[in-house]
């Protein structure tokens, strides 16, 4: 099914922003920053604080929108989308969280991580409070189904976190193991946030399956791109230092890509550089060379506009109208973004 005029996401040469769907969305995207700001206080004064270091950074709450956007794209007229949508960013922060002690990241978003202004003990702590949050409301919303599709959502992160500490460093990773991390630590929140629109709505089977693919196809296609921007971005535009995930060992498409079609002595380069992590000065500048002269960067980011075509086509069950409109822009937004 043709998605119909004015949803071409290159109209007027304009370039894809969430803009629609922010516009859209707006007064409830307020109540849920609202709902986000009363559930992070606590008594114990640095939870708060450390917690509202991350949230006040900004951030685009693409995934919370997701939640919000999918529900009136089928017809939801309640409120319960408020809260399941504030459930579904406090999941990601508490991530966020986690990922940079892991990660020992110094930025997020341009600003200094809680980790590095805090410490990691209380950075991991009130990671932990915010997953907490995150089910008082899923409990509180009374679903089940909900409960089942956002509590798997989290274990599935979990462990997608895990398989990456395992693949790291190490260059025999496939792409298939590659795509594996990336489905469950970005795409499955994508997933879960989508199709919750349609359990509100009591929408059929088949159109949570459609917001299931909306939403995972988006996530793989977002993530593949934050991959190429990690190489590619200027980093005031980027928040976080370029270069993090060579620096890190992290085995990501544009590297998986770069060393496939590289030469015995570049994939000596790779060999050194990322499972022995002897990493020298000019490495990194050595590094996007490679990739910009096998085509990785351009191959991630093509393969990242497949992902965003499959969101898109994933829609077409849906009636025409302003809420599918402004979730195509934003399949389109997530391939064209500059950070």
């Amino acid at each position: 099914m043709a998605l119909g005029p004015g949803e071409d996401r290159r109209r007027a040469g304009r370039k894809p922003s969430l803009d629609p769907l922010f516009q859209l969305l707006g007064s409830d995207l307020d109540r849920v920053n609202q709902l986000i700001v009363e559930r992070m206080q606590s008594p114990v004064a640095l939870i708060p604080q450390l917690a509202g270091h991350l949230v006040a950074s900004g951030g685009k709450r693409l995934r919370p929108m997701l939640t919000l956007g999918c529900a009136r794209l089928c017809g939801y007229t309640g409120t319960r989308h408020i809260q399941l949508g504030a459930a579904v960013e406090f999941i990601h922060t508490a991530t966020l969280l986690h990922d940079d002690v892991v990660d020992a990241s110094d930025l997020r978003r341009g600003r200094d991580t809680a980790n590095a202004v805090w410490g990691n003990k209380p950075a991991i702590l009130v990671g932990d409070f915010l997953f907490s949050r995150s089910f008082e409301l899923m409990v509180s919303d009374g679903s089940l189904r909900v409960l089942e599709i956002l509590s798997r959502a989290s274990s599935v992160i979990a462990q997608g976190e895990v398989l990456q500490l395992m693949t790291q460093y190490d260059l025999h990773t496939t792409e298939a193991s590659y795509l594996e991390i990336v489905q469950a630590k970005t795409a499955e929140l994508f997933a879960a946030a989508s199709r919750i629109g349609a359990v509100l709505a009591g929408r059929p089977p088949e159109q949570e399956e459609a917001l299931d693919r909306f939403g995972r196809n988006l996530g793989i296609a977002f993530q593949l791109i934050d991959d190429v921007l990690d190489f590619s971005a200027r980093e005031a535009d980027l928040g976080k230092s370029i270069g993090d995930d060579f620096r890190d060992g992290k085995i990501t498409l544009p590297i998986l890509v770069a060393f496939a079609r590289g030469d015995k002595d570049e994939q000596a380069f790779w060999h050194r550089a990322l499972e022995e992590m002897d990493q020298r000065p000019g490495d990194l500048e050595r590094a996007i060379e490679l990739m910009d002269r096998h085509g990785a960067l351009a191959e991630t980011r093509s393969r990242a506009r497949a992902y965003a075509a499959a969101a898109i086509d994933s829609l077409s069950i849906f009636d025409a109208g302003v809420a599918r409109s402004a979730l195509v822009e934003a399949a389109a937004f997530a391939t064209e973004r500059d950070s």
